[in-house]
C-alpha cells in the first residue's frame, strides 16, 4: 500500500488577504496586508471580534477573538473592516476550483481551508504544492500555506509551522524535530484550560506531552487527554471525506409575549433557545466555535455580544454557559422583548466527539445524545428540565433558521 500523501492548503488570514486582494484589484493603492488592519465588527459601535488581521497588527498584540474595541485600544490607528461573507464565499470557491484539478478527493475543512489527498498521485507532491501556491498567488492575488503529511493531523500542523507563503512537510520520521520541541498549546487541539493542565504537571512542550505513559495520560483527563497524547505522537486516522456542507451558523431567536426584566427570567429564555440549538447542531454531527447573543429592548433598540471558545462545541450546557456570561456582560438593565443566540464558526464532528474538551465530562456528553433520541421518538417536550415548570416559559424555543451563505467555518479535522 503507498504511504499517504495529505495536503492541508490554508489561507494566510484569509478574510483580510481576500479583501486586500480585492481592493487591490479595483484600483486600491493601499494593501490592507501592508497596515495594521483587521476584519472585524462594526466599528463605529465597536461591536463584534477580530476575524482576521494583518501582520503588521500582530505587532500590536493584537489576536484573533477579541473584541474590535479591545484591538482599537491597543492600535487607534487600526482600519477595520467589516465582514463580506458573499465576497469571501467567492474567494473560496476560485481557490476550490484550482484544488479540484489536482485531486478527486477534497474536503473543504472551512471556507478557507481544505484537505487534499494526493497519495498514488503521479507527479512528484512538492512540485504539485508549489504549483498550487504559485497558482493561487498569481491567477488569485492570495498567498495559501501549504502542510504535507501522511495524515490530516500531521498535514494541518505542518502547514502552522511558519507563515506566509510556505510549504512544510511533516511526516512521522520529522515530528521528533519538527513538532516536539513547539510549546504544548500550539497542538491542535489544545485549548488555554487544558494548556494550564498541562503546564501545571511540568508539561510545557509537545514532545512533553508524547512522552508521558498512555496509560497515566487515560487515567488523568480520560479521552481527551488520549485523544490530544495521540495527536503528539502523531496519530490520527481520519480520512480526507469530500462534504458539501454550506451552513454558515444555526441560530434560533424568540419575541417573548411578556417584558423580560430580570435575569431569572432572561436566563431561563436563553437556556430554552440553548436547548434548540444544542439539538440541531448534533443533528447535523457539527460544531461551533463562536457563540453571538443578540437583545433588543422594549424600544426595539438592539445590541450584541459574541465569543470565541477555544475548543469548538455541540454541548447545550456550554452554549448556554457562554450565553449567560454574554447575557451579563451586556445587559442594560431595561426590559427586553426579544432575545437571541447563534453559533457560527461551525466544524464536521465526522471522526470524534471533542466538544467538550476543555471542560470534559463524559455523563454531560452522554445525557446530551440520550435526551436527543428521547426527544427524537417522543417529542419535545417528553424530557424537559424541572426549572421550566409552572414558569409561562416554553421549555425549548426556536425552529429552523440556518445561514447557508458560504461554507462552513471549522476546527475539527
Amino acid at each position: 500500500m503507498s504511504k499517504k500523501i495529505i495536503f492541508h492548503i490554508d489561507v494566510n488570514s484569509a478574510y483580510l488577504s481576500w479583501e486586500a486582494a480585492y481592493r487591490k484589484q479595483h484600483g486600491e493603492i493601499i494593501d490592507l496586508r501592508d497596515i495594521p488592519a483587521i476584519v472585524g465588527g462594526n466599528q463605529e459601535k465597536r461591536h463584534g471580534i477580530v476575524l482576521a488581521k494583518s501582520i503588521p497588527a500582530k505587532k500590536y498584540n493584537i489576536v484573533t477573538g477579541e473584541s474590535v474595541h479591545s484591538a482599537l485600544q491597543k492600535c487607534p490607528e487600526l482600519v477595520v473592516v467589516p465582514p463580506n461573507y458573499e465576497k469571501y464565499k467567492l474567494a473560496s470557491d476560485a481557490l476550490f476550483k484550482i484544488m479540484n484539478e489536482y485531486s478527486p478527493s477534497i474536503q473543504r475543512y472551512s471556507i478557507d481551508e481544505a484537505f487534499l489527498d494526493y497519495t498514488n498521485m503521479k507527479n512528484n507532491y512538492i512540485d504539485t504544492a508549489h504549483e498550487i501556491k504559485e497558482r493561487v498567488k498569481e491567477e488569485l492575488g492570495f498567498t495559501v500555506n501549504i502542510g504535507i503529511g501522511p495524515n490530516k493531523l500531521l498535514a494541518k500542523m505542518a502547514s502552522d509551522l511558519k507563515k506566509p507563503d510556505m510549504i512544510h512537510t511533516l511526516f512521522s520520521h520529522e515530528i521528533e524535530k519538527k513538532m516536539w520541541p513547539l510549546p504544548v498549546e500550539e497542538l491542535f487541539m489544545v485549548g488555554s484550560r487544558t494548556k494550564q493542565k498541562l503546564n501545571s504537571r511540568g508539561i510545557y512542550t509537545i514532545g512533553d506531552l508524547a512522552k508521558l505513559d498512555r496509560d497515566y495520560i487515560y487515567s488523568w483527563l480520560k479521552k481527551p487527554g488520549l485523544l490530544i497524547w495521540n495527536y503528539a505522537n502523531g496519530i490520527e486516522n481520519s480520512l480526507v471525506q469530500e462534504n458539501t456542507i454550506t451552513i454558515k451558523s444555526i441560530g434560533n431567536s424568540t419575541t417573548t409575549s411578556f417584558d423580560v426584566t430580570n435575569k431569572e427570567e432572561a436566563y431561563k429564555v436563553l437556556l430554552a433557545i440553548s436547548e434548540m440549538i444544542g439539538m440541531r447542531v448534533r443533528d447535523i454531527n457539527m460544531c461551533g466555535s463562536v457563540v453571538a447573543v443578540s437583545l433588543k429592548n422594549e424600544h426595539f433598540f438592539s445590541y450584541s455580544h459574541q465569543r470565541k471558545i477555544d475548543i469548538p462545541t455541540s454541548s447545550t450546557n456550554t452554549i448556554y454557559r457562554t450565553s449567560k456570561k454574554l447575557f451579563d456582560e451586556m445587559w442594560k438593565g431595561e426590559p427586553l422583548r426579544h432575545l437571541s443566540i447563534s453559533i457560527s464558526e461551525l466544524s464536521s464532528n465526522d471522526f470524534l466527539q471533542l466538544s467538550l474538551m476543555e471542560k470534559y465530562n463524559s455523563k454531560e456528553e452522554t445525557l446530551d445524545k440520550t435526551i436527543d433520541k428521547l426527544r427524537s421518538k417522543f417529542g419535545y417536550n417528553s424530557v424537559i428540565r424541572s426549572c421550566f415548570l409552572h414558569s409561562g416559559i416554553n421549555p425549548i424555543i426556536g425552529g429552523v433558521m440556518m445561514e447557508e451563505e458560504y461554507p462552513m467555518m471549522s476546527s475539527i479535522l
